[in-house]
């Protein structure tokens, strides 16, 4: 984990980069199957995705899941594995809420049942960015932190 100032801004912008970048190919897979997947494809989708992602993980999810995450930790916050997986369990669960919604603001998906639109894409989402944090970006993250150190 970070212990200064900028260990936690290089490690913000790498999470965020790859989740965003990570989701961002799984939900362009989603809507427009394995051709959509290109740089083109993903791109235009991915700057705002990004600049959104950021200020949220920066202003309100990341606060607020970290005080989630060490109430829920209570005695046990030293524990570096547990703390990770908690603090990004509740990362990932609070940016699902706040990116999907995002997500169907950028596509406009406001036909039918829009409460059921919003659940469903926070189920497709949370499938993905689960194990994608939790398998993937958390642990190259954490190991490239630790090169730096």
């Amino acid at each position: 984990m970070p212990t200064n100032k900028k260990e936690q801004i290089i490690f913000t912008l790498m999470m965020c980069t790859m989740m965003v970048f990570g989701m961002s190919v799984y939900n362009t897979l989603l809507h427009t199957g394995l051709e959509g997947v290109t740089l083109n494809g993903i791109l235009p989708g991915f700057l705002p995705a990004f600049a959104v992602a950021l200020l949220l993980d920066i202003i309100v999810v990341g606060p607020i899941a970290k005080s989630i995450a060490f109430k829920l930790l209570g005695k046990n916050k030293g524990k570096m594995p547990l703390t990770a997986l908690v603090i990004s369990g509740c990362m990932v669960f609070g940016m699902v809420l706040c990116m999907s919604l995002f997500g169907l603001i950028m596509q406009q998906n406001f036909s039918g049942n829009v409460l059921m639109n919003y659940f469903q894409a926070m189920g497709l989402n949370a499938v993905c960015a689960f194990p994608l944090q939790l398998l993937i970006v958390g642990p190259v993250s954490r190991a490239f932190l630790k090169t730096i150190q």
